[in-house]
């Protein structure tokens, strides 16, 4: 569990509330990215941490940012990556133009206060930013007095403001089947705790389920013809790639759990195709009826918590997401330009989708292989400095 008394820096500068900033990130077809303001909104209840406010837990492709105008200090970051700055590597992107939806939310600040968004690219140069003023007198700021759903708990260890809080959501499940999303939500929750180190740090985490029931079973299969009528319009084929599961309507999805205590989302697609999922701090997909759905939902979780990358490759089928000049931010692979080894041990020659130039720390691990059982030692370490950066107090 977290600290149980807020420090001193987040009573000062914040309220025991939320606030969500929805984005629109645009760009692609020879144009600069941009990052625009779509609104706000607030609520009571803050789940997020009260420590370590200034620091990020892992750097991210993306970092948002509460900073005080008059002192021009930061009160607040995060780290996040985003589902258009994998878009804008697209082939696609060359000559099209595209905008996606993304939400992110932070503390309320006590008084008026500048938030600042930014992306970075491959090479960790800012790519885009924008700034946004907040006002707390501003009359146009909605308020979300209750939630629309209420979530039942699966696990529990404390209140929302001591443990980390992962919230299950449905896609694609039926009112009809709404027994089916509980037991789905149930295993999965139970097989990601089973793995080290969440077993041992499983008392520091919440884990709910809410019911939002789609007009229509199951979720779009693009390269079948097939669209489904959806709660989030989640659909395969994402970026032309058969397994890739994802949802546009970021803004949709966080509209249907509003005031919710969240800071983790775990979508289950109603469907038994293979796919999924996993964007640092955004959200995790998987296919729930998938006879791989377990081992896709830890390693999918291993991105969108973890902050990990993909330790596996294919010949002939290797894409340069990852300049092999430069070091990665992920900790479980490395090009060997940082300042130092960034881990004791072996290496091994392969991952982030590259044969050669890229290494990773273990020959299998739970990124790169689907029935293998653990993480590697390197990936389990970096996940447990995320638990600790999210539950444990400063030191004094």
């Amino acid at each position: 569990m977290r600290a149980s008394s807020p420090s001193e820096d987040f009573t000062t500068a914040f309220a025991d509330s939320t606030l969500r900033v929805d984005l629109i990130m645009s760009g692609g077809g020879g144009t600069e990215a941009a990052i625009s303001l779509q609104g706000l909104k607030k609520w009571d209840g803050w789940a997020g941490r009260r420590h370590f406010l200034n620091k990020l837990p892992a750097p991210g492709n993306g970092t948002i940012e509460v900073i005080d105008p008059l002192s021009a200090d930061t009160l607040y970051r995060n780290s996040f990556s985003t589902l258009f700055q994998e878009w804008l590597s697209t082939d696609e992107a060359t000559d099209t133009q595209r905008a996606f939806e993304n939400t992110l939310l932070l503390p309320l600040p006590q008084r008026e206060a500048e938030i600042r968004v930014t992306l970075y690219d491959a090479r960790h140069s800012q790519m885009a930013s924008g700034a946004f003023r907040y006002n707390p007198g501003d009359p146009l700021l909605p308020t979300v007095r209750a939630p629309h759903y209420e979530p039942t708990y699966i696990h529990r260890s404390g209140n929302p403001d001591q443990a980390i809080d992962i919230l299950f959501i449905p896609e694609g499940y039926t009112a009809a089947e709404a027994d089916k999303f509980m037991e789905d939500a149930r295993r999965i929750s139970s097989e990601i705790l089973s793995y080290e180190p969440y077993r041992t740090y499983r008392d520091r985490f919440n884990i709910s389920a809410v019911m939002i029931p789609s007009a229509e079973s199951g979720v779009s299969l693009p390269h079948k013809g097939v669209w489904r009528d959806s709660a989030f319009g989640a659909h395969f084929y994402t970026f032309g790639i058969k397994k890739y599961l994802s949802s546009p309507n970021m803004r949709r999805l966080h509209d249907a759990i509003d005031a919710l205590p969240y800071e983790h989302i775990v979508l289950l697609a109603n469907t038994d195709e293979y796919g999924g999922a996993g964007i640092y701090n955004n959200y995790l997909m998987t296919a729930a009826g998938n006879e791989l759905s377990l081992p896709v939902s830890v390693h999918e979780f291993g991105h969108s918590f973890g902050a990990l990358a993909d330790e596996y490759f294919y010949p002939g089928k290797e894409t340069d997401q990852y300049p092999l000049d430069v070091e990665p931010w992920e900790a479980n692979i490395t090009t060997n330009h940082g300042a130092s080894p960034k881990w004791e041990g072996p290496q091994y020659e392969g991952g982030g989708y590259r044969v050669k130039g890229i290494f990773r720390p273990s020959e299998t691990c739970r990124m790169r292989d689907n029935d293998y059982p653990e993480f590697c030692p390197v990936c389990s370490s970096a996940i447990e400095k995320i638990i600790l950066f999210y539950t444990a107090p400063p030191a004094e």
